[in-house]
């Protein structure tokens, strides 16, 4: 069985959680303050699922999902997520995260500076314009008419075939929106994001081509 490491135990992470375990996987599931406090999530899981510090997780995972906002300090267990495939959620916040110049002027993408604090994993752009709980409430099985798409971005096309087939096992179609240098193309406040609950392939790919920079506060 298939494992995936996810460092993140909030709405983001539990529902990648949730709808994993429904499509046939195992999860280790970690969060910043320790194993210990996930033993409810874990029990609602159920047996594919256990509970472990980041390092673990990311260490178990056959690919992983970081499911954290990015912090300028990297905290990431770049050594344990080294040769693997690495799915980031993470959008720029300000409200949240802060003014990040890097980001605010548009050189560079939020995803392409966790490729870079995890410079020997695959980073790709996952889940970032849909609300976590509509993973379970909006999975379609293929080629049904309301069936929604998702995006990915990565520079590895390896890590692009990932994200498509656990999309689809998860009950979703996908547009590549790849190098991760486009993957500000589905942020917060752009067609796609805002159209996330309603945009089949052929939407969501012209909804892409609609995004424009948007200055941030």
């Amino acid at each position: 069985m298939t494992t995936i490491g996810i460092i993140g135990a909030g709405e983001v992470g539990s529902q990648i959680a949730r709808a994993a375990i429904a499509a046939g996987y195992s999860v280790v599931i970690a969060n910043s303050r320790g194993p210990e406090t996930l033993a409810g999530l874990v029990t609602a899981l159920g047996p594919s699922a256990r509970a472990a510090y980041a390092r673990e997780a990311a260490a178990a995972g056959d690919f992983a999902v970081v499911a954290v906002p990015l912090k300028v300090l990297n905290d990431m267990p770049a050594e344990e997520l080294a040769g693997k495939i690495v799915l980031d959620t993470n959008n720029y916040m300000v409200w949240r995260d802060g003014n990040i110049p890097v980001l605010d002027s548009g050189e560079k993408t939020v995803h392409e500076l966790r490729q870079e604090q995890l410079p020997a994993s695959k980073v790709a752009k996952a889940f970032t314009h849909i609300q976590a709980p509509r993973l379970l409430t909006s999975a379609r099985p293929a080629g049904a008419p309301d069936r929604l798409a998702l995006s990915v971005s990565s520079n590895f096309p390896e890590a692009v075939a990932l994200v498509t087939r656990l999309y689809d096992q998860f009950g979703f179609d996908t547009v590549d929106n790849s190098p991760l240098s486009e993957s500000w193309r589905t942020g917060p406040g752009q067609p796609a994001w805002i159209r996330h609950a309603h945009q089949n392939r052929e939407e969501l790919a012209l909804n892409l081509r609609r995004a424009r920079r948007l200055a941030q506060p």
